[in-house]
This record gives structure tokens, C-alpha cells and sequence, in this order.
């Protein structure tokens, strides 16, 4: 196989892809995917699905976009549940999701014919050894930031490989993996690789140029305290590649730390919020050129876009072309994402839970809609907001709204093993004392369609749904 793809390397561009086309018909790799159905793993298997590997893999349980995604791509598992003799030696690679566990039936009998097992931030860095990786990390902002870069790219007909953590307009998938592209572009997400690989998913990429948002406190299931979760990201700096290009928002004391003191021999471009103005409800940004109109808002999103306008110039985009296809960049899906409006009221959907992204879409809205009702609602969802423990670091992060709301569901504070958490415990931890708190989903939903909206701003923040909240519904409000 060596030889032929030493063979194939030879040839000029056209007869190289005839060649690698005949190379991947008969010696394909052979990939299974253990927990297919998850975000990121059902896009990776339909990338390497297109790139012409034989894909398969099994789930106990996939839900949409997922399932139809796969069935589309005739990749979706004839039955669900797990089949251990899907594993064979025939097999060259298993690919395995953070959704299985350590002793699911597929996993142990991989181990034990003694199948190569990779996570998929690991299976991605073995596809972009030879690429120059560029990798986007921070506790909030990834994905909003990620989204800008592959945006002013695709706007600009520049091709490059990626993996983001949302669906983006004009894009397919989340992630896109070819043979000849020069750059690949990935969110750098900080949470584990697998059940059997506890490393931070960003820090198997080892990047050529990267990029940190910010450091806030989160996933504490796993970094139990603060000062070890920053370690995170001093191993991630630390991990760059030697002569490699760091982009930095010099506004965080904790990212502004990490980077300086680095002794890595890297070179650091550090950013901060750009000058801009809000004026007839439009955010304008100050630019040399004039004042550029923008279709998104919030200081933390012209934060992210002076961090994505930096990583473009490290990949040849100059700063007038950053800013003409900028201008058209309406925000990462469920990221201040605008479901419904009439001329006195608006209603969005935000993916934001951790303090820091609750406090920072929420004043962005207010920002934003100073003449109206901000009305922020905040469902408690994660293991880290659910924990009592770490419920003091919500202090404050809902006081710009003007009325606001928390929702959380006993029941999921029982299924991940947590102490109890009382409504007061939570108001307590807001210290907001007309902070409004729900714990039965019928309940907030009768909330949400007997408030009255008139001149307000609702934002509805959670990585869940309320407990089955129909935001198809919710685009009636208006």
C-alpha cells in the first residue's frame, strides 16, 4: 500500500485523483464507527463516507438531524443497539464516540483482536498531519469564531478542510475532509476524547496557528477546579507547533496569562474588542475604510470577530476582503440565532448555559434593544449548572435583563446523580430577587404564551429544549 501511494505521488494533479479514485475502490480503509449517531461522529463518518473510505457503524439510539443525515448517506444502522460481530479483523480502523461506554460490546471486542482505536479529535489529526491545522479553542466563542473564519472563506471561493461544532448556512456538514486542500480549520473543543482517552479533544491537534477566546471555568465533572482547567489550556498553548502563531483576546486575564508566560517558541498576535457603535437597531463597526453595518450584535461577537479576522489574515485573506464578506455573516446556527420578529417584538434562540456566555448574550440583548423589555430565560442543563456547587458562578449573569426567568428539571438533576437543587438554592445563587424559576416544562411553556411581549426582547438560552418546549410554537408568540 506504501509503494502505491508513493506510485500515486508522482503524477500530475489529474492523474493523481484518477489514480487515488482506483486506489480507494479496491484498498478503501475500512472504518467503524462505535456510537455513530453523535454531533460530531455522524458528520465525521459522512465526510469520510464522500472521501470514498467503507463507512460503517452502530448506535443504541440516534436521533435528527442525525438519523436522516445517515439514511441520506445509506450510513444509518439497519437496527439499533450494539453487535459485536460487526467487529472484525477486516476492519482497519474503529472510530470510537464519547457516547459509548468503557465496556460496550463493540469496544471490548475491538480490544481484543487488537484494532487500531482512535477518538475522532484523534482520527482527525491523522488525516491532517501533512495540512496546516489551525485551531479555534476557548471556553466560549468556538464555534461563533470558527463559523466567521469558514464564512469569509467560502465567501472568498478559498477551499480549505474543517470540522465546527454547528450547522452553517452553505455548508452541508460540520466537517470536510479531502486529500489536496492546504489548510484544515477545527473548533477546538476542551472536553474529553473518548471513554478510553481522557485527554482534552483540542489537545490532540497540535496546531500550526490557533487561536483562545477566553477562559472561563466549565465541565467540572471533569476539571474539578479552576486552576486545573486553565492547566488545559497551557498544555493546548504549549502543544502548538514550534514557530507557530497564536492569536489571543488580550481582553481575558486568564488567556492573556497563559499565553505570555508560554515558553513555546510561538509567535502571538493578541486581539481586543474593535471600536463600534449601535444606531437605529443596526451594530455598526468602525473601520478605516467607514463604518461597516453588521448583521450580528453583542460586544462578545465583535470580540469574536476581531479574533476570526486575524486567523484569516494568518490564511491570505487581506483585511478589505475580511470585512466585505463579514458584512454578510448572520451568526452560527442556535448562536444568537433570531427565530421570530414583527415590528414590536423579537424572540431568539442561544446555545448559551456556561455564567460567562449567559452573562455576555444576555447584555448583548440589552445592548442591542435599550428601549425595550429584555426578557432572558435560562434552562439549567449541563452537570456543571446543575451542580450545587457550582451554581455561585451564575452570580450576576442574568442582571441586564429587565425580567428573567431559570428553568431546570428535578428529574435530570436525579439521572446525573446530583445532590438536590432547590428553587432557592438557585435564586440564592443568581441573587436576583424577582429571578422567576420553573421546574415543570408544562408550566414555563404556559409562562412563555401568557407574557406579554409586546416591545420586548426575549432571548431563550439552553444546550436543551426546556423539556420538549416546541420552538416551532414559539415562532407564533410574534
Amino acid at each position: 500500500m506504501k509503494f502505491l501511494l508513493e506510485f500515486i505521488s508522482k503524477y500530475n494533479s489529474y492523474c493523481k485523483k484518477l489514480l487515488y479514485f482506483y486506489f480507494l475502490k479496491f484498498y478503501a480503509m475500512r472504518i467503524h464507527f462505535i456510537a455513530i449517531g453523535g454531533s460530531a461522529m455522524h458528520n465525521l463518518a459522512i465526510a469520510l463516507h464522500q472521501k470514498g473510505y467503507q463507512v460503517s457503524g452502530s448506535d443504541d439510539t440516534i436521533h435528527n438531524p442525525s438519523k436522516s443525515r445517515l439514511e441520506k448517506y445509506g450510513l444509518l444502522p439497519a437496527e439499533f443497539g450494539w453487535f459485536p460481530e460487526k467487529i472484525s479483523a477486516n476492519l482497519d480502523v474503529i472510530i470510537l464516540g464519547m457516547h459509548a461506554k468503557k465496556n460496550n460490546p463493540e469496544l471490548l471486542k475491538a480490544q481484543e483482536l487488537g484494532l487500531k482505536i482512535y477518538s475522532y479529535p484523534e482520527f482527525l489529526y491523522e488525516q491532517s498531519k501533512d495540512k496546516t491545522r489551525v485551531v479555534i479553542g476557548g471556553s466560549h466563542g468556538k464555534t461563533t469564531i470558527t463559523s466567521m473564519i469558514l464564512h469569509v472563506l467560502n465567501y472568498h471561493e478559498r477551499e480549505v478542510d474543517y470540522m465546527v461544532g454547528a450547522q452553517l448556512e452553505g455548508f452541508e456538514t460540520m466537517v470536510h475532509l479531502t486529500t489536496d486542500n492546504d489548510f484544515i480549520v477545527l473548533e477546538g473543543d476542551e472536553y474529553l476524547s473518548s471513554p478510553i482517552d481522557r485527554r482534552p479533544k483540542f489537545h490532540l491537534y497540535k496546531p500550526n496557528i490557533a487561536l483562545l477566546s477566553g477562559i472561563a471555568w466549565d465541565h467540572i465533572n471533569v476539571f474539578p477546579t479552576f486552576e486545573n482547567y486553565v492547566d488545559q489550556f497551557k498544555i493546548f498553548t504549549d502543544a502548538m507547533v514550534n514557530g507557530g502563531s497564536m492569536v489571543y483576546n488580550i481582553e481575558d486575564e486568564y488567556v492573556k496569562n497563559v499565553v505570555e508566560s508560554s515558553e513555546n517558541h510561538i509567535k502571538k498576535y493578541p486581539y481586543e474588542t474593535p471600536n463600534y457603535f449601535i444606531e437605529d437597531g443596526t451594530t455598526y463597526l468602525e473601520t478605516a475604510e467607514g463604518d461597516l453595518p453588521l448583521e450580528i450584535f453583542g460586544k462578545h461577537n465583535l470580540q469574536n470577530l476581531a479574533g476570526a479576522k486575524w486567523i484569516c489574515q494568518h490564511m491570505g485573506i487581506d483585511e478589505d476582503d475580511f470585512y466585505e464578506a463579514i458584512a454578510s455573516f448572520s451568526g452560527a446556527s442556535k448562536r444568537l440565532e433570531k427565530i421570530a420578529e414583527n415590528k414590536t417584538t423579537v424572540i431568539f434562540k442561544d446555545f448559551a448555559h456556561s455564567p460567562s456566555k449567559v452573562a455576555a448574550t444576555t447584555k448583548a440583548i440589552k445592548e442591542q434593544y435599550a428601549k425595550r423589555t429584555v426578557l432572558a430565560c435560562l434552562e439549567l442543563h449541563t452537570y456543571s449548572s446543575l451542580n450545587a456547587e457550582f451554581l455561585s458562578e451564575y452570580k450576576g449573569a442574568l442582571n441586564t435583563a429587565d425580567k428573567a426567568v431559570v428553568f431546570y428539571s428535578p428529574h435530570a438533576v436525579k439521572i446525573k446523580q446530583l445532590s438536590e437543587v432547590t428553587k432557592q438554592q438557585i435564586a440564592n445563587a443568581f441573587q436576583r430577587d424577582d429571578l422567576i424559576v420553573y421546574t415543570n416544562p408544562q408550566d414555563f411553556k404556559d409562562f412563555l404564551f401568557q407574557e406579554s411581549l409586546q416591545n420586548t426582547a426575549m432571548v431563550l438560552m439552553s444546550s436543551g429544549n426546556y423539556g420538549g418546549l416546541d420552538f416551532e410554537e414559539v415562532k407564533h408568540l410574534v
